[in-house]
């Protein structure tokens, strides 16, 4: 967990990426109590699964196979995010400001092809760990 938690950090200090709108596939890793039925892992469960999940993403495993078989979301888990205008739902774009922040945090500062994470946060990322790849 320790390279996660290092990892995490290295993200969120670096300035974000000059992008209007970008995609992200995302695997979400959720806790008992994250609103999210079904799960019944605990929280300290949830981020160890969500470190050695990103330590296998790291290490080469396929992030689609990956997501398909552990996200606590719909696979794939794919969604684009803008910075302007309210986004078209039904080409799964949204605001920014209409997803969970850590979210777009996290895939802003993401070069395309590159992994980070979201570390769950009650009001930032209530929903558990996200683990983000920019796709564009």
């Amino acid at each position: 967990m320790e390279q996660l938690r290092k990892d995490i950090k290295e993200v969120a200090a670096r300035p974000e990426r000059k992008a209007d709108t970008i995609e992200v596939q995302h695997l979400l890793v959720a806790h008992k109590g994250a609103g999210i039925g079904g799960v019944t892992r605990s929280m300290d469960e949830a981020e160890k699964l969500t470190a050695e999940l990103y330590a296998q993403i790291k290490g080469g495993a396929d992030f689609d196979a990956l997501v398909k078989e552990n996200t606590d979301d719909a696979h794939p888990g794919i969604y684009g995010m803008t910075m302007s205008g309210s986004g078209d739902r039904g080409r799964n774009v949204y605001p920014r400001k209409g997803m969970v922040a850590a979210f777009g945090d996290v895939g802003w500062r993401l070069d395309v092809g590159e992994v980070g994470v979201a570390p769950y946060h009650d009001r930032n990322s209530p929903y558990g760990w996200h683990i983000i790849k920019r796709l564009k």
